[in-house]
């Protein structure tokens, strides 16, 4: 099952079930279900999205209404750095012992198909395609052998970074976290979909051009391993996201190095899971 958040024409925003280029809604049901798909998530009622009668809905063509990140409002977005062995190699950093942890913000996701904002205090836009792993239920001390048992679904994530001031110092949070720079979705698959994080495809392109490919068994600490980490620092709550890293082949490591500017497309594209397909735009004045 794929579900999406989306804003009607009229303005509201609604769950849907996506199904190729359709999404039927969710509404006549959500005040039973939840009000969002947090709430869905968090109320345990994923089996029940399931068991409704998607003909009895009413569909939209998804180029009729505008694809929201998956999760909205999550409480924490907890980013990996330097979690594949080939994007080690060409920071030319050590092998981690523990996962790099690193936080963005809500505001700083855009949904599929709405625009990525390139700074106008930067030019250094990049691309960072990942995996997301969305959390099902509460976890706190959980152990890695049990860590997929407390997840909702995957997505796929570009983790837009501004390189310049991600380096103003040690910490990243700066470079990670200005508005709508981050691309979140299409859309939610659940677990029952995956049932192996660790054996996907992830391919990111910018304009057609391919620009990095991996297998996400080339991750240096798993899904379950992450999870296991970050539930022992921090209560993972219903919707909390985890990113898990990317691989080589980034911009700010290409020589010359490539930026992301105005007017590109940028997919990111996961087997079992779909393409994120964000345009750049620059920020307003």
């Amino acid at each position: 099952m794929k579900l999406a958040t989306f804003r009607r024409k009229n303005g509201e925003v609604s769950v849907g079930i996506l199904s190729g280029e359709m999404v039927a809604d969710l509404s006549p049901h959500l005040d039973e279900l939840g009000g969002s798909l947090r709430s869905i998530i968090a109320a345990g009622a994923l089996d029940k999205v399931a068991s409704v009668d998607v003909e009895s809905l009413q569909s939209y063509p998804l180029d009729q209404v505008e694809l929201l990140p998956v999760i909205p409002d999550p409480g924490k977005i907890l980013c990996i750095g330097i979690n594949y062995a080939t994007h080690v190699k060409e920071t030319g950093r050590d092998m981690p012992v523990h996962p790099m942890v690193f936080t963005r913000f809500a505001d700083s996701q855009v949904g599929h198909n709405q625009p990525i904002v390139r700074p106008f205090v930067s030019h250094k836009l990049d691309f960072e395609g990942e995996l997301a792993v969305v959390i099902g239920k509460t976890a706190r001390h959980v152990k890695r052998e049990n860590a997929l048992d407390y997840v909702a679904g995957y997505s796929c994530y570009n983790d837009g970074s501004v390189r310049d001031y991600q380096k103003h110092t040690i910490q990243f949070v700066p470079g990670k976290n200005f508005p709508q720079t981050g691309g979140f979705g299409p859309s939610l698959v659940t677990k029952d979909e995956i049932p192996d994080p660790q054996v996907l495809h992830l391919v990111t392109r910018l304009n057609g051009e391919v620009m990095q490919e991996t297998d996400t068994s080339d991750m240096i600490f798993d899904v379950g391993a992450l999870i296991e980490y970050c539930s022992t620092f921090t209560e993972l709550a219903p919707g909390d996201v985890i990113v898990s890293g990317t691989t080589g082949g980034v911009g700010a490591f290409r020589e010359p190095p490539v930026w992301m500017k105005p007017g590109d497309v940028v997919e990111i594209e996961i087997s079992g899971i779909g393409i994120l397909r964000n345009t750049i735009i620059d920020e307003e004045r």
